[in-house]
């Protein structure tokens, strides 16, 4: 192979991507990734007004892109978005299935015991992650089966390898992912297609909205004790960036991977491989 022919790879003109949660800090990162190179990308999000801090590098690139709005958790919703999508494009080549999160109160601790955590939380938390990934897949991967070929990227996270403390609804959550991507890769493989191909990505410590100020004093900057204690377990020494998703998510979406299917990257800085010693 040369070299010219592994540039090919990396250039996703005349390749349509679904992002879900493409408008949040990582997954909009994504998204404007896939656009610059190439890719055509549509950008699902229950908010979708969220993704317009993303619009000028997203119309920078020679991509093409949309904005829709759709609920990971309606499937009527995900259904309308496919619709639009294959209007537009005419096609699906990849799905990245990045709407999740954990909602606060199924957090334990400042007074929550986990005795305590309301159902309701903690039934979110694990539908978000869990059926928010399996529902598209089934939308957007039974358009994959139709053609016999496509790429679904799941988000687990480093809470389903090592369950953190605090958010037990969470890690049990991505653990499932983690799991789903394992037998949807077999059954798309075996079922329909070994040109379907289904992998994971389970990143670090990421600074977003969301953890922020879990990981860092809201008046000062410093690092809270979670976040030092984090860091200290991380042997590169510090959080990630979005920008460090951006070589496995490609990777895994383009031809460069096309005998890896089943496979969870983690993308952490070293802190799975570390036992703290």
């Amino acid at each position: 192979m040369n070299l010219e022919e592994l540039k090919r790879h990396y250039d996703f003109s005349g390749r349509t991507v679904v992002v879900t949660g493409g408008a949040g800090v990582l997954c909009g990162e994504m998204a404007c990734a896939l656009t610059g190179c190439g890719a055509s990308v549509a950008i699902l999000d229950r908010d979708p007004a969220l993704a317009e801090r993303l619009l000028p590098r997203l119309e920078a690139g020679p991509g093409r892109y949309l904005v829709l709005g759709a609920d990971v958790l309606k499937r009527d919703t995900v259904e309308g978005a496919a619709q639009t999508i294959l209007e537009e494009w005419g096609n699906i080549d990849g799905l990245v299935n990045g709407a999740g999160g954990n909602a606060p109160g199924a957090t334990t601790g400042a007074g929550r015991p986990f005795f305590d955590l309301p159902e309701e939380a903690f039934r979110f938390t694990a539908e978000l992650n869990l059926m928010g990934t399996i529902l598209p897949s089934q939308v957007f991967g039974r358009r994959m089966a139709e053609r016999r070929e496509g790429v679904i990227l799941n988000i687990s996270s480093m809470n389903a390898l090592r369950p953190l403390t605090r958010i037990p609804a969470y890690s049990a959550a991505k653990a499932a992912v983690t799991n789903f991507t394992q037998w949807l890769a077999v059954h798309m493989a075996q079922e329909y297609s070994p040109d379907i191909r289904v992998n994971a990505v389970a990143p670090g410590f990421f600074l977003t909205e969301q953890n922020r100020f879990l990981l860092t004093d809201r008046e000062t900057g410093e690092l809270t004790a979670r976040g030092r204690t984090i860091i200290g377990h991380t042997p590169m020494g510090r959080f990630g960036a979005p920008a460090d998703l951006l070589g496995a998510v490609l990777w895994l979406l383009s031809p460069m991977s096309r005998f890896v299917t089943g496979v969870v990257v983690p993308v952490d800085g070293g802190f799975s491989a570390f036992s703290g010693v």
